[in-house]
C-alpha cells in the first residue's frame, strides 16, 4: 500500500530524506485461517479492510492478488506461480464473511452516489442477500419518480412496481408481515372489477423470479493466450485512499423520509457515500429491540409492615474494601499511616498490603474506632463469605522455590499449570499471582537498566540503513529464509509430505506431519500457497491414538491473524469441543524410571517389591500381569531365594572391585536408583548388565522378548578385552566403541558418566533390503542400530530413540531393537550346542597359539602337567620358574591361582590389623 520511513523519524519534509525501512501491507486471508471449511483451491483468498505496518526485511517476494471477475481464464491463471484471487472479503472485528462485486455492477442507484461509487472504488462490499438489490435496475417510484430505497419503499405483487410508503393513500404505517403480499390501489381496483363480472381466470403458474446477482462462476477452459493474462495482471485498479473497496451493504435507505425506529439493522445511509470522510468499513447492526432487551415489569409496592430482613447485597452481606472517600483529609493522612505501620518502604508500595490497609482503617473508621488501633502484624483476614481465616497475601516464596519457578518458566513458558507441576508447594492461584509479580519486577529491572546505560543496541537487521547500505544488502540477496531453511538436517531426513529423502534444501514444516521437515518443492508450496500434497501413512504404521486425534484436531490458526472464526452459530463439533481441553488430572500413581528419568504410571514402570528398583517393564524385559503388578521382584532379589545363579552378581563384562576394598551395597553392588541394577544371567549362571549384554553386538539373548540368558561371552574379540578404558583406565572387561569418535569405554563407566545411550533407525537401500534386517520403530523402517555416544558430541540433527522410548503398541526401542537383532537361533540347536560350537575355535586356537608356541610338529603330542602328569587338557600354561618344558594343565593352573589370591587376600587383612 505505502512505504514508510523509520518509525521515530521526524514528522514533515525532513522525514523525506530517511531511507523506507517500513512497509504498508494490506492483509489477504487463507480460507483456512478464519473457519473450519475445507478449502481445496489453494489460490482462493479472503480480502479483508485490514493493513498492517512490517519491516521491510520481512517481504518476501512479490505476488499477484486480482478479483475474480478480472480473470478470463482461471484455471489457466492458477497454473501460473505466485498467482491468487478472491472474490469475498472477511471482516476480522465483526468476523463475517461478505460478498464482493464490482461498482460498475451497481445500477440501483441515484446517478450522484453511482457516480460517486463507481469513481472512486473499483468494488463494492455488500452482504449475499443484498447484493440482488444492488444489481436491479434502478428503482423510482410510480408516483414521484424519486428513487426509493428497500426499507423505505414496497412493491406491488401484480404490477411489480415500486412506491414510496408515504407516496401511498393512504400512507403505509409498516410494510406487510413476512408471506403476506401487498397491491397498489389501481389493482386492487381492477381485481374487484374481476372479481364482480365473473370474468376471473385461473392464476398462471408462478414463474421463479430472475435474480440480479452474478451468474455462477466456472472454472473455465485454459486459455494460450499469454498476452491476456498478463494484461490482466496489470490492470488499473481504481483505488480511493489507498483501499479498492468499501462497504454498502445491509439495508441500504436514504436521508430523505428513513425511519430508523422500526428495524434496527437500517446502519447504512446512500448518501454517505458522497462524503469522503464517511467510513468504509462493514457495520455491525445494533443490538436494539425485544430481541436484545427485556421486558421488565414495574417494580412492585412492599408492605411497609413487613420487617427488614438482611438480602444479598445489604450491609450484612457486602464486604467493605474501602471508605476512604468518606474520610476527612485530617482523620487519614496516608503516607503517615503507613510510615506508622511498617519501615519497609518495599511494603509500602505493595498493592496487596496497601488493599489490606485501607480496608482495615475503613473498617476502624466504620465501627468509631480510633485510627491509631490499627496494626498490620496479623497476616490473616476474615472474609464474610469465607468460612475460615486466610492470608491477604500470598507466604514469602523461598530462593528454592523462586529457582523452580524460573526453570519452569524457561521450560514452559507462560504456560503456568505446566509450571505448576514443578512447583509443587504452591497452588495454582500463588503461581498466577506470583507471575504477575515476577514479570512486574522483570520489567522494573529492565527499565532501570535502560535509565543507566541508555537503550541497548538494535540488531543488524533491525538498524536504520543508508541507500547504499540497501543497495549492498540487495545485490547480496539478502532474505528471511535463513529462519525457515534447515541446513543440517538429520542424516535419515524425510519430508514430511511426500517421503523423499532426497533435497537440495530442507524448510520447516508445519505441526501435525510426521516429521519436522519439507523438502524444496513441498516447503516452496506450502510456504506460497499453504499446499501440501501429503502422502498417507500406511494404516499399520499409525498410531491408533495418533488417528483420532488427526480426525479432532482443529487446523492451526495462523500466528498474528487478530481472530477466532466466523461469527456464525454451527452445532458444536468433537473438534471445536477438543480444541481447548481442561487439564487432565492423573488419579494413576507415578514412579520414576531409573533409566529415562521419567514419570510413568504403576504398570508401565514397575517397582521392586524388596529393593524398591524402578524401571520400566520394556527397558528390563519383564512381563508382568495387572494383577501380580505390587508384588513383581527384580531378577537380582528373586534370585536371593531360588539360588539358581551365582550368588556373586558383580558384572563379567566390567571390571572388578579393587582388592581389599569391601562396600556395603545391595544384591549386585550398584545401588537400585540407578539403571546398572537391572542385570541378567549368563548360560554360565553368572550375570551382566542389561546395558552391556544389549550394547555388544557380540551377544545375544536366549528369549530376546523377555532378555533372558545372555550368551556369546566366549565370541567377545580379544580386543575388546585388552582395551584400556577412557574413562576409568582400567584394562578389565569388555569395551565399547563410541559411535562419533574413537574412544572405547565400558558400559556401565560411559552410563555413570552421563553418555547417550539410544537407537538410530538408517535407511537400507533396496539392493540390500534381501541381505539386511530391517525393522519399524515410530513409522520409520529401516536398520537399526545401537548408538552409544559421548555426551560432548551434538545429537540435535540424530534422531536417537530413547532406551524407554515407546512405539503405538507399547513397545519400547530397547525390546524392538533385541527382538530384531538379539534373539539367538534357538530354532538350529539347543543351548549346549550352540556353547559348544562357540567353543571349539577358541579351544584350538588358545591349545595352537599359547600353550605350544615353541613346537612347529603339529603331530608332536600334548605336553604333560607337572603336577597331576595329564595329557588331556583345553590348554596348557607354560611355567616360567621351571623352564621351558614344564607346563600346568587348565585345572591347576586355575587352582593355583586361587591359592595366590587367598595368600595375597590374607597378607592384605594381616596389615589393616597391624595398622
Amino acid at each position: 500500500m505505502e512505504f514508510l520511513p523509520p518509525e521515530d523519524a521526524p514528522k514533515g519534509a525532513e522525514g523525506l530524506l530517511y531511507f523506507y525501512s517500513r512497509v504498508r501491507l494490506a492483509w489477504y486471508y487463507r480460507p483456512s485461517d478464519v473457519s473450519d471449511r475445507p478449502v481445496t483451491d489453494s489460490r482462493l483468498l479472503l480480502a479483508a479492510i485490514y493493513s498492517e505496518v512490517c519491516d521491510i526485511n520481512q517481504l518476501r517476494a512479490k505476488c499477484h492478488v486480482v478479483h475474480r471477475d478480472k480473470i478470463s481464464d482461471l484455471s489457466g491463471w492458477k497454473k501460473r506461480p505466485d498467482r491468487f484471487y478472491f472474490n469475498r472479503l472477511f471482516d476480522p472485528y465483526i468476523k463475517k464473511e461478505f460478498e464482493i462485486i464490482q461498482a460498475t455492477d451497481v445500477r440501483n442507484l441515484p446517478d450522484n452516489i453511482r457516480d460517486t461509487l463507481t469513481e472512486r472504488y473499483e468494488y463494492v462490499v455488500a452482504e449475499k442477500e443484498v447484493i440482488p438489490d444492488l444489481t436491479d435496475v434502478l428503482r423510482a417510484c410510480d408516483t414521484c419518480q424519486v428513487w426509493c430505497p428497500s426499507p423505505d419503499s414496497v412493491q406491488c405483487d401484480r404490477c411489480k412496481r415500486f412506491f414510496h410508503m408515504r407516496c401511498v393513500q393512504p400512507p403505509l404505517a409498516a410494510k406487510p408481515s413476512r408471506g403476506y403480499g401487498w397491491t397498489c390501489a389501481p389493482c386492487s381496483k381492477r381485481h374487484e372489477e374481476e372479481v364482480d363480472s365473473r370474468d376471473v381466470r385461473p392464476t398462471a403458474p408462478l414463474v421463479p423470479k430472475k435474480t440480479n446477482a452474478p451468474a455462477a462462476r466456472g472454472r473455465g477452459r485454459p486459455r494460450k493466450d499469454r498476452t491476456q493474462a498478463e494484461k490482466e495482471e496489470k490492470m488499473a485498479i481504481k483505488h480511493f485512499r489507498m483501499w479498492p473497496f468499501r462497504y454498502f451493504g445491509s439495508t441500504f435507505i436514504s436521508h430523505t423520509g428513513a425511519s430508523f425506529d422500526k428495524d434496527p439493522r437500517q446502519y447504512t445511509v446512500a448518501e454517505d457515500t458522497l462524503d469522503p470522510e464517511d467510513l468504509i468499513f462493514p457495520r455491525a447492526a445494533t443490538r436494539l429491540g425485544p430481541k436484545f432487551q427485556a421486558n421488565v415489569s414495574a417494580e412492585p409496592e412492599l408492605d411497609p409492615d413487613i420487617s427488614e430482613q438482611d438480602e444479598r447485597g445489604g450491609d450484612n452481606t457486602v464486604e467493605v474494601l474501602g471508605a476512604i472517600n468518606i474520610l476527612t483529609e485530617s482523620e487519614v493522612v496516608v503516607e503517615a499511616c503507613k510510615a506508622r505501620l511498617t519501615n519497609d518502604k518495599k511494603l509500602r508500595v505493595s498493592v496487596d498490603w496497601l488493599t489490606e490497609a485501607i480496608h482495615r482503617f475503613s473498617v476502624a473508621a466504620l465501627a468509631a474506632k480510633p485510627l491509631s488501633s490499627v496494626s498490620m502484624k496479623n497476616p490473616m483476614r476474615t472474609w464474610k463469605w469465607k468460612r475460615h481465616e486466610t492470608r491477604y497475601t500470598d507466604k514469602e516464596w523461598s530462593v528454592e522455590e523462586i529457582a523452580a519457578f524460573e526453570d519452569a518458566i524457561a521450560a514452559h513458558g507462560p504456560e503456568l499449570r505446566a509450571v505448576r507441576d514443578e512447583v509443587v508447594a504452591r497452588s495454582i492461584y500463588e503461581v498466577v499471582r506470583f507471575y504477575g509479580h515476577w514479570k512486574c519486577s522483570k520489567l522494573g529491572e529492565e527499565n532501570l537498566r535502560i535509565l543507566e546505560h541508555g537503550s541497548p543496541a538494535k540488531p543488524q537487521g533491525k538498524r536504520y540503513k543508508s541507500v547504499a547500505e540497501a543497495a549492498i544488502g540487495q545485490r547480496v540477496g539478502l532474505s528471511d529464509d535463513e529462519g525457515s531453511v534447515i541446513a543440517h538436517p538429520s542424516k535419515t531426513a524425510t519430508c514430511g509430505a511426500c517421503r523423499t529423502r532426497d533435497s537440495r534444501t530442507w524448510w520447516k514444516a508445519p505441526k501435525g506431519l510426521s516429521t519436522s521437515i519439507l523438502c524444496d518443492t513441498c516447503g516452496t508450496n506450502w510456504r506460497k500457497y499453504a499446499d501440501l500434497n501429503v502422502r498417507p501413512i500406511r494404516e499399520e504404521s499409525v498410531p491408533a491414538a495418533k488417528k483420532v486425534a488427526e480426525k479432532v484436531t482443529e487446523r492451526e490458526k495462523r500466528e498474528g491473524t487478530p481472530l477466532a472464526g466466523p461469527v456464525t452459530k454451527r452445532a458444536r463439533t468433537t473438534a471445536s469441543a477438543q480444541s481447548t481441553p481442561p487439564p487432565v488430572v492423573s488419579t494413576v500413581p507415578q514412579l520414576r524410571c531409573t533409566a529415562c528419568l521419567k514419570n510413568g504410571p504403576l504398570g508401565k514402570v514397575l517397582k521392586c517389591k524388596q529393593c524398591e528398583f524402578r524401571v520400566h517393564a520394556g527397558a528390563c524385559g519383564a512381563i508382568v500381569s495387572p494383577e501380580s503388578v505390587d508384588d513383581w521382584i527384580c531378577e537380582l532379589c528373586q534370585n536371593e531365594e531360588t539360588q539358581e545363579a551365582s550368588l556373586n552378581a558383580e558384572c563379567l563384562l566390567c571390571p572388578r572391585e579393587p582388592k581389599g576394598i569391601v562396600r556395603k551395597a545391595p544384591p549386585g553392588g550398584v545401588a537400585p536408583d540407578s539403571f546398572l541394577h537391572a542385570r541378567k544371567t549368563t548360560e554360565g549362571q553368572g550375570w551382566t548388565h542389561v546395558l552391556c549384554s544389549v550394547f555388544i553386538p557380540e551377544l545375544t539373548f536366549t528369549d530376546a522378548s523377555r532378555l533372558r540368558c545372555v550368551e556369546g561371552l566366549s565370541s567377545i574379540s580379544r580386543h575388546r578385552w585388552t582395551t584400556k578404558c577412557s574413562l576409568c583406565g582400567d584394562t578389565q572387561g569388555a569395551v565399547i566403541r563410541c559411535s562419533d569418535c574413537s574412544k572405547e569405554y565400558h558400559a556401565s563407566c560411559a552410563w555413570r558418566h552421563g553418555h547417550t545411550f539410544g537407537f538410530e533407525i538408517q535407511p537400507v537401500k533396496s539392493s540390500r533390503r534381501e541381505t539386511t534386517v530391517t525393522t519399524t520403530f515410530k513409522g520409520e523402517s529401516g536398520c537399526m542400530n545401537a548408538v552409544i555416544s559421548c555426551k560432548e558430541h551434538d545429537h540435535s540433527k540424530r534422531d536417537i530413540y530413547g532406551i524407554c522410548e515407546t512405539n503405538e503398541g507399547g513397545e519400547t526401542a530397547l525390546q524392538v531393537y533385541c527382538q530384531a537383532y538379539k534373539q539367538a537361533q534357538v530354532n538350529l540347536a539347543h543351548g549346549l550346542l550352540r556353547k559348544a560350537r562357540r567353543l571349539d575355535p577358541l579351544l584350538m586356537n588358545n591349545i595352537r597359539l599359547e600353550t605350544l608356541p615353541h613346537h612347529t610338529d603339529p603331530n608332536a603330542p600334548d605336553p604333560e602337567c607337572f603336577r597331576c602328569h595329564t595329557h588331556h587338557s583345553p590348554a596348557f600354561y607354560p611355567v616360567e620358574r621351571l623352564g621351558d618344558d614344564a607346563f600346568t594343565c587348565h585345572a591347576c593352573h586355575f587352582l593355583e591361582g586361587e591359592t595366590e589370591k587367598e595368600t595375597e587376600k590374607e597378607n592384605i587383612m594381616e596389615t589393616m590389623a597391624m595398622t
